[in-house]
């Protein structure tokens, strides 16, 4: 009698053990998804993104209307708020008399535009506004940022796969001999070039797969990846996923925490894409899925 007492406590402390396990982890990741929605919805993030204008040389006139080059959203009132000269890669902003705008907390009427190209970007203010200086590859533009744009006021919540522990897998890295610069296509439909460690090799549902990641500037690992569930469920252009760098050769791809990019919320940003390679013929029916706007 004793025996078999210990023996079935024994089994059902087995058996607990990984039930507990799986709730950490279904927590671990609802946490995280907590956290991706509340910086997409956050101010100044990307549901706020209302507009791109790419400048041409000389004088960009900026105002709410479709008479203007840079065209504000209708929460300005004013109808021109300036213009901004553009020659050779510079852009200064002159503000139009009588019209308050900002930087850094102070008013502006004249100011050289610094681009996001090498870090942060001189932002420029007006109400519920900003907007400042990019740079993608040869081009220069103007990104706007309304907080009260209807994409965030109206934002109906991220859409997620139910989470399944199966598709989390350590990942071997097959590294280069030196890091490789490739060609990352774009929806601009140019390139924007980075740097790759290798080719991340896994298993997943019982078969071989691999990934080619990028690196960023910490160190994590950047996929870009598609799969055959663009054609369903995911966002049609594929998919995001980071990964912590290798130790040991080895890193672990989640795909619970797979995540739609930027351009499946606004029309305005400027995404990667998958480059050749990144495409998986399995159905990824984890992280992330369409947004339904």
């Amino acid at each position: 009698m004793k025996t078999t007492l210990i023996t079935l406590l024994t089994a059902a402390l087995f058996s607990a053990a990984p039930a507990h396990a799986e709730s950490d982890y279904v927590k671990s990741i609802e946490k995280w998804r907590a956290g991706e929605e509340a910086d997409l919805k956050k101010e100044n993030g990307w549901l706020s993104v209302s507009g791109l204008f790419w400048l041409r040389e000389g004088v960009n006139t900026v105002g709410a209307g479709p008479a203007y080059d840079v065209r504000l959203t209708d929460s300005f009132k004013q109808g021109k708020l300036g213009e901004i000269d553009f020659h050779d890669g510079t852009a200064t902003l002159k503000v139009a008399q009588g019209v308050e705008v900002t930087s850094q907390g102070q008013p502006v009427t004249t100011l050289a535009l610094v681009s996001d190209e090498k870090g942060k970007p001189t932002e420029i203010r007006t109400g519920s506004q900003v907007f400042y200086f990019i740079r993608r590859e040869d081009r220069f533009g103007i990104r706007l940022k309304d907080n009260e744009s209807k994409a965030r006021v109206d934002f109906k919540g991220m859409n997620w796969f139910p989470i399944d522990e199966s598709y989390k897998v350590i990942a071997h890295l097959e590294a280069f001999p030196e890091p490789k610069e490739i060609m990352v296509p774009n929806v601009l439909g140019g390139h924007f070039k980075m740097t790759s460690p290798g080719l991340l090799k896994f298993e997943l549902k019982g078969k071989s797969y691999s990934l080619q990641p990028v690196n960023e500037d910490d160190g994590t690992l950047f996929l870009i990846f598609r799969d055959a569930s663009n054609d369903t469920d995911t966002y049609e252009a594929g998919r995001f996923l980071y990964a912590e760098k290798a130790v040991n050769g080895e890193t672990v791809l989640d795909f619970n925490k797979a995540q739609n990019p930027p351009c499946a919320f606004t029309p305005y940003a400027t995404c990667p894409l998958a480059p050749s390679g990144n495409t998986l013929n399995i159905a990824i029916e984890a992280g992330e899925k369409r947004y339904e706007h």
